[in-house]
């Protein structure tokens, strides 16, 4: 559980770094890649966090990681944890449904109906006939 929180600490800086890079100049767009670069020295990570993990969290304001608790290890009782991008598990997203909005501010005491008065001619005929 520790090593998650250490490493969500880790990776959330990078994530917004890759994030801002797309939305920047290729200057500062090349200096963020650097950056994340010398911290996680894998190109291909580089890569990847910089094509469609960024591009997926785009609109999102932070909040990347998500921690998942697993429970016990059997061996020595020790928390086990997952974490995982927020945005890239379509299965946990898709089953939670959209909750309704409800009010919850008073209207009044009862809801005024106001019925319309029936429709009058307009033209009437006062001749004699």
């Amino acid at each position: 559980m520790a090593k998650a929180k250490a490493l969500k600490q880790f990776v959330e800086p990078l994530i917004t770094k890759s994030k801002a890079a797309n939305n920047q100049t290729t200057e500062k767009g090349t200096h963020n890649r650097r950056i994340v670069f010398a911290n996680l020295r894998n190109k291909y990570a580089v890569t990847e966090l910089f094509g469609a993990v960024s591009e997926k969290v785009g609109d999102r304001p932070g909040g990347y990681t998500r921690i998942i608790k697993l429970g016990n290890r059997l061996g020595d009782n020790a928390d086990m944890a997952m974490i995982e991008l927020v945005d890239f598990n379509e299965i946990y997203n898709a089953d939670k449904p959209k909750k309704k909005n409800t009010r919850r501010s008073r209207r009044g005491k009862g809801a005024k109906s106001v019925t319309p008065a029936p429709a009058t001619d307009a033209t009437t005929d006062d001749s004699e006939e």
